[in-house]
């Protein structure tokens, strides 16, 4: 009796940039690795659920990366940032930063799927005050960072405002630091929100900067 092939789920997308568009090759190397059955499951995280071969996975990875496409792994872990359209441009909303924050964080193993979102100016299309962490561009090298947003069910509620007008590298170290945090303190299969209001607010906020 033959073994069956097991299979594992990728998360694809075609990185950050201006919105979430896949090009016809991109799509024709998705398809490759599909048969009649097979499905792909669109998520509202501007992903691709597609499901491959354990034993292929490396190849495919390498396969889609050469033309743009990004893999994430599926689970407990950072997902890919969520990000407007850019529609202002690259630099103007700050895509370079959004990209790097991405690179950061984005598959990190954490006690329970966080979703990170950026927007690149005040009208907050990247919808990041509801979302786990948000990060909004109001300057023109500064940005607000907000956590604990939770988008669904009756106690849905807007993220708090983590702290004001933080500049690339110390937005990356405040988010890194939070990361941290949760993975070490959370506990398994707690929601980053749950996690916030029972760790507090406060003490999130003291311990990394030290008041």
């Amino acid at each position: 009796m033959v073994k069956e092939e097991k299979m594992i789920k990728l998360a694809v997308n075609a990185g950050v940039s201006f919105g979430a568009k896949l090009n016809a090759k991109q799509l024709l190397v998705i398809a490759e690795y599909m048969d009649d059955h097979s499905e792909i499951e669109l998520t509202t995280f501007q992903q691709l659920y597609i499901e491959v071969p354990e034993s292929q996975k490396t190849t495919i990875e390498q396969k889609f990366n050469e033309l743009g496409l990004v893999c994430y792994p599926v689970g407990n872990f950072v997902k890919s940032l969520r990000t407007c359209n850019f529609c202002k441009g690259a630099e103007e909303e700050g895509m370079p930063v959004a990209i790097e924050l991405n690179k950061r964080i984005a598959g990190k193993p954490v006690p329970f799927t966080l979703r990170p979102a950026y927007t690149g100016c005040e009208v907050g299309c990247g919808e990041p005050l509801i979302n786990d962490i948000g990060v909004m561009k109001v300057g023109k090298n500064e940005y607000d960072l907000y956590i604990g947003g939770k988008t669904k069910g009756a106690d849905a509620e807007a993220g708090k405002l983590f702290e004001m007008e933080l500049v690339p590298e110390q937005l990356y170290k405040v988010v890194d630091q939070l990361l941290d945090i949760y993975a070490e303190q959370g506990k398994k299969r707690e929601p980053f929100y749950k996690f916030v209001h029972r760790y507090g607010f406060d003490h999130l906020r003291n311990q990394i900067f030290k008041q």
